[in-house]
């Protein structure tokens, strides 16, 4: 099943479906007034054409994208299963050749019973990776059976530009592996000696959220032997990146705090983590699914940018109940995964505006670095953070900066505003994902470069199915766009983590031992 879609669909065409042009009341001009709208266009890129159980129809959820060159890939969950099932039924990939103007898409083959026969009755935690060396695309993602994953992390592959896919290729035991929340990098730095190497990350759950690393030198086709970190330190939700030496860098959630773990042999050996910085978090309202996991990008010259979001900027944030308490999106930065830089925070709005922003996705411009790195960061974010299952309006927003994060543009709302209504029920809460996707498209003509997000947006619900698809939003980001925003002066008032039960994919509560020792838990 492969579908092309011209880059002129915007939203009134959200799902094919729709007979009324207009009824989609969901777009870039529905800011409120502390975001301005961008001045862009908003394209469909795919949508649920799965009927019947176990998915909800028509959910799209959790999408990533990645780019290189021109040439854009992403994936997502489509067909989400309701609580307390785990994952959805089909992985679906969108491709486009030409920087986002069309784009063609599928689902991945030889993965679920839904499609084209695959033997896992669910998949989860799609995740792209391109190898340059090797000249292949690939999808990561981490298969359901009986709701359980017992399977190994699956990788799928596209030797022909993201166009066709072969049946997924497994990383990792079989048994007793109960992998959890996987994700894939590959080394694309012609200098590096380690050039080609890609690498998938994942946390085994039944062995207390220990980290485990695999590593393929052949394009993905087979993949070494499960090494766990050098003090078999358990975490979830880590973001591997590649520096421009080949040193991995693995920003994770590890004992109620941001840490990072790192390899310089090619994925022979992991340290143990080292702490970041800890964890202050606001749960967002509404039953939203809330997500704690980092996001992590490259310049280009090879330094690492790590953003999260945390509320101990706000004054409300050690209460949940105070109408105050939010979080806001803040940063760190390193040269070497070693030594990290004091933790900054975005300035999107004030520390007293209500808003609260999470589920952050940044990318860099790979032309840029050091003081002049373009930096762009996508994020969901209320409006209101003081709000409730019927009022909570959920918007996703953007923020650029072109001098390596010193100054910002203003923000701009990309989608919403969103009802939660809308949204399906997922083990963990209400799901727009775990995480969200940016990434820079570089062409040869300047006005046709820019950066890229592709996020989940749902309109109301129909009598007999939900309407939520994955868009993207291309937004040139020139130099300078107004008056540019600074963090200088703002200042943590505390730390505090939040006692927050996970929830993992397959959503049975989680074992004794390592895991039970981090009370910083997100839903998976």
């Amino acid at each position: 099943m492969r579908r092309t879609l011209s880059g002129s669909h915007n939203l009134r065409f959200l799902f094919a479906d729709l007979a009324v042009v207009g009824l989609c009341i969901v777009w870039a001009g529905a800011a409120h007034a502390q975001f301005a709208p961008a001045q862009i266009g908003l394209n469909r890129i795919s949508s649920d054409p799965f009927y019947g159980p176990p998915g909800q129809h028509a959910t799209e959820v959790e999408p990533h994208v990645l780019a290189n060159g021109a040439t854009l890939v992403a994936a997502f969950q489509t067909g989400r299963l309701p609580r307390p099932g785990s994952g959805a039924v089909a992985i679906g990939w969108s491709t486009s050749a030409n920087g986002g103007r069309t784009w063609t898409h599928g689902f991945l083959p030889g993965l679920t019973k839904k499609y084209r026969f695959g033997p896992y009755d669910a998949a989860t935690d799609p995740v792209v990776a391109y190898d340059a060396k090797h000249g292949v695309w690939m999808i990561a993602t981490l298969p359901l059976l009986n709701a359980s994953p017992t399977t190994p992390v699956a990788v799928s592959r596209s030797t022909n530009g993201g166009f066709v896919w072969g049946n997924p290729v497994s990383v990792g035991p079989v048994d007793p592996n109960t992998p959890d929340k996987s994700w894939i990098v590959c080394d694309n730095w012609s200098t590096s000696k380690f050039y080609g190497n890609c690498y998938v990350e994942w946390d085994d759950f039944a062995s207390g959220e220990e980290i485990l690393m695999s590593t393929s030198t052949d394009g993905g086709v087979s993949w070494g032997a499960a090494t766990p970190t050098t003090n078999t330190a358990g975490g979830y939700g880590g973001c591997p990146v590649v520096q421009k030496n080949g040193t991995v860098v693995v920003p994770i959630l590890a004992d109620n705090a941001i840490s990072v773990y790192t390899s310089t042999d090619g994925g022979q050996s992991w340290s143990a983590p080292a702490v970041v910085s800890p964890i202050s978090w606001h749960t967002p309202a509404g039953g939203l699914r809330p997500s704690l996991f980092p996001s992590a990008a490259v310049d280009g010259a090879g330094s690492v940018y790590v953003v999260w979001a945390d509320c101990s900027y706000r004054p409300g944030c050690i209460f949940d109940d105070s109408p105050l308490a939010a979080n806001d999106l803040v940063y760190s930065t390193s040269t070497d995964g070693v030594n990290w830089s004091p933790v900054t925070r975005i300035p999107i709005d004030p520390t007293n505006s209500g808003v609260d922003h999470f589920i952050p996705g940044v990318a860099i411009d790979p032309r840029t670095s050091g003081a002049t790195a373009h930096v762009a960061v996508t994020f969901y974010y209320y409006s209101n953070s003081n709000c409730t299952a019927t009022t909570c309006r959920l918007f996703v927003g953007s923020i650029f900066s072109s001098n390596g994060g010193t100054t910002w543009n203003p923000p701009v709302s990309l989608a919403g505003p969103m009802q939660l209504g809308w949204l399906p029920d997922s083990d963990g809460g209400l799901m727009v994902g775990d995480y969200i996707a940016t990434t820079f498209v570089i062409e040869s003509h300047p006005s046709r470069a820019g950066h890229y997000a592709a996020f989940a947006v749902a309109i109301a619900k129909s009598r007999t199915k939900f309407q939520e698809a994955i868009l993207t939003s291309r937004y040139i980001s020139p130099d300078t766009v107004g008056p540019q925003l600074s963090s200088a002066g703002d200042r943590q008032m505390h730390h505090r983590s939040d006692k927050i039960k996970r929830v993992p994919e397959r959503g049975v509560a989680p074992p004794s031992g390592r895991a039970a020792k981090s009370s910083a838990k997100p839903s998976r």
